[in-house]
């Protein structure tokens, strides 16, 4: 199976796809860190199949550089991540390299998700003019015009619920509108990625779309699947504190974590990225108490509760739950992209590592597979696992979607 990837980010949708064995021809995404890590996940399956593997894991260890990594991998393999931002201008562009990537070929499947920031609810009460007047709302548009151009027989269209309210719906109804005139059918639901086996509540709503000469209808997604608890998920991850990191062989707390098969294989044993973010000693401070009261009482401390010499707002009324504890016997709530410019929201439940969630935690409460880098910077990997559509989630669509025959 065939896929093109839009609107890429870190690779969330299209790893998950390619763990059920489909070929992602081309990943087209803006954001530079975000294409390093897509290059990055390429030289890791390159390497992978060609018993190389080792390579990757010096790059992992520092061993050698990003560019002495890519040495190793053929440049049409690194030409599979289109760095562009999608527009009227640079389409043509776009084109015109998938093309040379597909030769002959042709597309079984386009997935991706436009950026969310328009339709979504944090977004919209940000802006005075509730986002009415950003171009955001209509990048919908380039999604159909590949759509258009390729012919794929399906896609697979992920965004947050607010798509179907934005505009007072008129969003929505041009988007079905416009898939009709380019000859899809379509349906939708919201599904939640708890129910896929990922540690986490993150409602999205999922377009499938396909050719309305085809006998489809949406899959039956009710899996049943019981995702672990986040104590499970953390359970091999050794302790550590505000500011330290860990990363190396040999540094799992737990030989194997049997909660997490899928995240941490077998014959993975490089622990990468376990990087927690400093914090100044009111946040730390903060932390404690969030956590003692939830220990104590079972509730989250609300924010006019602070001591008066750890508050930094003037807003008593509202905004309350601005410090928020991952709990360990759960799911998480909602990783967002916020993420990489504080962890209040996301308060590590131990009290004496008193932090918030490293790099790899968040990443595996994304269902993101622990041999998956995430380049550049700490706060670019946050970023980057905050927009990403959980891998465990992509896989099972992906799997329903190979189990119809069409595709």
């Amino acid at each position: 199976m065939k896929i093109i990837d839009l609107f890429a980010g870190a690779g969330g949708l299209s790893e998950g796809f390619r763990q059920e064995g489909c070929e992602i021809v081309a990943h087209v995404e803006m954001d530079k860190s975000a294409c390093n890590t897509l290059r990055t996940r390429e030289a890791f399956y390159y390497l992978k199949e060609n018993n190389l593997l080792h390579i990757y894991i010096d790059y992992l260890l520092k061993s050698i550089t990003r560019d002495e990594l890519y040495s190793n991998i053929p440049q049409a393999v690194l030409n599979r991540v289109i760095e562009e931002e999608i527009s009227n201008k640079t389409i043509p562009v776009i084109f015109s390299r998938i093309d040379d990537l597909l030769r002959e070929d042709t597309v079984d499947l386009i997935i991706g998700g436009p950026p969310c920031q328009a339709y979504s609810t944090a977004g919209i009460s940000r802006d005075p003019n509730r986002m009415k007047n950003d171009p955001r709302n209509y990048f919908y548009r380039y999604y159909i015009r590949f759509l258009r151009k390729y012919q794929p027989k399906m896609f697979v269209f992920e965004n947050v619920r607010g798509i179907l309210t934005a505009q007072e719906g008129r969003v929505f109804k041009n988007i079905r509108r416009n898939l009709s005139n380019a000859g899809y059918r379509m349906d939708y639901r919201i599904l939640n990625a708890k129910d896929f086996g990922v540690s986490q509540i993150r409602e999205r709503v999922i377009i499938i779309g396909w050719k309305k000469e085809l006998e489809f209808q949406y899959p039956d997604f009710n899996l049943e699947i019981e995702p672990p608890t986040i104590r499970d998920l953390f359970i091999d991850l050794p302790k550590i504190k505000a500011g330290e990191s860990v990363n190396g062989e040999g540094e799992y707390y737990l030989e194997k974590n049997i909660a997490i098969p899928s995240i941490r294989t077998e014959d993975w044993s490089l622990l990468t990225q376990h990087i927690a973010r400093p914090n100044n000693d009111k946040d730390l401070r903060i932390y404690r108490l969030v956590v003692e009261t939830w220990n104590k009482e079972g509730r989250l401390l609300k924010y006019n509760e602070l001591p008066l010499e750890l508050k930094t707002h003037k807003n008593d009324a509202s905004f309350l739950d601005r410090f928020k504890m991952v709990r360990y016997e759960a799911l998480a709530h909602t990783i967002v992209a916020h993420i990489a410019k504080d962890g209040h929201h996301f308060i590590h439940p131990d009290i004496e590592q008193n932090r918030s969630l490293s790099v790899r935690e968040a990443a595996r409460i994304q269902s993101f597979p622990d041999d998956f880098y995430f380049e550049d910077s700490r706060s670019a990997a946050f970023k980057q696992i905050g927009n990403a559509v959980p891998p465990l989630m992509a896989k099972e669509i992906a799997k329903k979607l190979k189990s119809t025959e069409l595709i």
